[in-house]
This record gives C-alpha cells, sequence and structure tokens, in this order.
C-alpha cells in the first residue's frame, strides 16, 4: 500500500463538496490540491501538511509533526503529521483548516 486509504477517505470526506478542492496522485501518494495549490496530502500513513513558511516553526512545535524530507532535504513550509497527531476527526480537521488558511492566500493555478 502506497499511502493510507483510510486516511485520504477522511481527507476526501473533510473537503466534500467543495468544488475548488482536486485531487492528484503525487509523491507516491495523494496530494489535495485547493484551485491548483498544493494544500496536503497523504504519503505513506502519515499526513502532508503545507502549512506556508510563516506557521512551519509552530507546526514543527506540535505533537506528532516532523518535518517533511521527501526530497532529503526539509522543505520548509511543508510538515509530515504522524498518524496519532491526526487521529481524531478534530485533530484532523484543525490540520486541514491550517492547510487551507494558507492555500487559500495564494492565487488560483
Amino acid at each position: 500500500m502506497a499511502f493510507d486509504p483510510v486516511l485520504a477517505e477522511r481527507i476526501r470526506a473533510h473537503f466534500a463538496g467543495r468544488p475548488e478542492i482536486s485531487e492528484r496522485r503525487m509523491f507516491g501518494g495523494v496530494a489535495f490540491l485547493h484551485h491548483g495549490n498544493l494544500c496536503c496530502g497523504v504519503v505513506r500513513q502519515r499526513l502532508m501538511a503545507r502549512v506556508g513558511p510563516d506557521q512551519y516553526l509552530d507546526a514543527l512545535g506540535l505533537p506528532h509533526a516532523s518535518e517533511m524530507d521527501f526530497t532529503g532535504r526539509p522543505l520548509r513550509g511543508m510538515v509530515y503529521v504522524g498518524p496519532e497527531g491526526c487521529g481524531t476527526g478534530a485533530e484532523l480537521a484543525a490540520w486541514l483548516d491550517r492547510c487551507e488558511s494558507f492555500v487559500a492566500e495564494l492565487p488560483p493555478k
């Protein structure tokens, strides 16, 4: 299994009925885009969260968050959240809202 399908389905349910959200396979997992801008995704068993450079250090201070080092170097503005950090609906929603807050300010692609 390349990515956690249950986590992906929970994200789909969160964004259900939102035409500005699309889904695309990338990073060996699945990504969710807001008006074409990467918002979040699932890589293996972890949530991939785009929080932006201004919120990056704060996000890293949250439980179960770690640097996203997909390329071998940390990607500033992107974090991984382990399964324990988004186990409940409220925890996942808080992360997804944080991601959407950042990408909503970006121009559509």
